[in-house]
């Protein structure tokens, strides 16, 4: 044996031990749980190969060799799916979003989301193909939980050809973001019509967020010339009037053009008003909002920790939080979507940032389910089913990966979360999985989390500790953009 050989084998014999030892059962059941779906609760068992959903129903035999789970007690929920969630690269870039594939991973899978989400731009002179080759071998380098991709269009949406879209539409890549926040929005306005219209005709969903750039710019402006500028006014400098006005900016160009339009992070009962009258009149509107503006309100900014809480839109008032509620009972609502960013405590709390300059991104991803669960299901405020609805199966049905994901039903990934709707915990900063270590909730006393989650049939998270592999999320392809069905 040469001095080659011999460390190959090693290396060789010891990646077949770590293959062996991360193999599941070709069987696994998890038995005497509430299975819960937007459209009814059962008491029955799962039985799950090769990570699919192959059977339901009471009592069912296992065969041998197979794992078997005991959910008595428990709810078995679908994996969560998070429509909006800020990722890096492994390992992320100086200066930006602290967030990896596999830490992002770890932070979601303990709070019982199997698929997340990134936005990707693509290079300067990249072609299509190139950009989501690597995109999709980023992922799939570092990521446990599975990944939706959304694709950013940029300051110059020009690049989004018909055959570009026919190309991304191909690859499962259906959905794009724009910000009508900075200025380029108006200075392309007319480009960005064309290419919601392209989009639309392509079957590309276009995610919008939604403030009006000019008035913006001059408020802030403004108000740092006055010495207004510290961030116990952030809210002050974008009024939930610059909300509403690019809301109904964007469902003009939905109702005009055709295209379906998906605005993200509403904060304002004024914008939640305008998706509810377009969603009336029949239009291709749907809405995301936030935890935090389910949990916090606007006296968070006068606080000496203001820098904590920055994000946009920003946080608003008791009524704004209240109809936001009542928009996850009616149905105006569709999902929510974390806008998970982390960033450090020391990033954020940054002394020489002010209104314009504030630092944004807040690290929510993996306490936003039991939270959602604690603060709303168990107060009555939504059903079990309009939680399932808002963080599973609607942004699943959205985003053309239904019925893959979002449910549990026969043929449908193994994406299942055992719950335990007593269990009791307080959020504290130390068991963050999260690269930021910190959360805006911490001591909050939150009843309702996650006891197993299973991905694709795999366990990747149990009693508190991620023992998912990095490099085994995918990404998850999305279908041609069609007019779902939502409960």
């Amino acid at each position: 044996m040469t001095g080659r050989t011999a460390p190959a084998i090693l290396v060789l014999a010891l990646a077949l031990i770590v293959n062996i030892g991360a193999q599941e059962p070709a069987e696994l059941i998890v038995r005497n749980g509430l299975i819960v779906t937007v459209d009814a609760r059962s008491e029955a068992d799962l039985r799950i190969r090769n990570g699919t959903i192959v059977e339901i129903g009471p009592r069912l035999a296992g065969a041998p060799g197979a794992r078997q789970l005991d959910a008595r007690g428990m709810l078995v929920l679908p994996g969560g799916v998070d429509p909006h969630t800020h990722l890096s690269a492994d390992p992320p870039p100086p200066g930006r979003i602290a967030e990896s594939y596999t830490s992002g991973s770890a932070t979601a899978l303990a709070g019982g989301v199997t698929t997340l989400t990134n936005f990707v731009g693509r290079r300067a002179n990249e072609t299509i193909t190139a950009f989501l080759d690597r995109t999709t071998a980023e992922v799939e380098r570092s990521a446990i939980a599975d990944v939706l991709i959304h694709v950013y269009l940029g300051s110059d949406p020009a690049w989004l050809t018909p055959q570009v879209l026919a190309t991304m539409v191909a690859r499962g890549f259906t959905s794009t973001k724009t910000f009508t926040r900075e200025p380029y929005f108006d200075t392309n306005a007319v480009a960005f019509v064309k290419a919601f219209r392209a989009s639309g005709a392509a079957g590309v969903l276009s995610m919008v967020h939604c403030e009006d750039a000019s008035i913006l710019a001059d408020l802030g402006d403004v108000m740092v010339a006055e010495g207004r500028g510290g961030l116990h006014n952030y809210a002050a400098s974008r009024p939930a009037i610059t909300e509403e006005l690019a809301t109904r900016r964007a469902i003009a160009i939905a109702e005009v053009t055709g295209a379906p339009v998906y605005i993200v992070h509403v904060s304002a009962e004024g914008a939640l008003r305008a998706a509810a009258e377009a969603q009336a009149r029949g239009l291709p509107v749907y809405v995301e909002t936030r935890p935090m503006y389910l949990h916090l309100t606007q006296e968070r900014y006068l606080r000496p920790d203001a820098g904590l809480y920055m994000g946009s839109p920003p946080l608003r008032e008791k009524r704004d939080q209240d109809e936001l509620w009542s928009g996850i009972a009616n149905g105006t609502v569709h999902t929510i979507g974390t806008d998970h960013g982390a960033r450090t405590r020391e990033e954020k709390m940054d002394p020489s940032l002010n209104v314009v300059t504030r630092r944004e991104g807040v690290s929510n991803l993996q306490v936003y389910r039991p939270m959602l669960y604690s603060e709303g299901v168990r107060t009555g405020r939504i059903t079990l089913e309009q939680f399932v609805a808002v963080t599973a199966t609607n942004p699943a049905k959205i985003f053309g990966i239904y019925p893959r994901k979002g449910t549990i039903q026969v043929g449908a990934d193994a994406d299942i979360v055992i719950w335990d709707p007593n269990l009791k915990r307080t959020i504290r900063d130390e068991d963050e999985l999260s690269a930021s270590h910190w959360s805006i909730y911490s001591g909050w006393d939150v009843t309702g989390w996650p006891r197993t989650t299973i991905r694709r049939g795999e366990i990747v998270y149990q009693d508190g500790r991620v023992i998912g592999r990095a490099g085994t999320g995918k990404v998850v392809p999305q279908a041609r953009w069609t007019r779902p069905v939502l409960r």
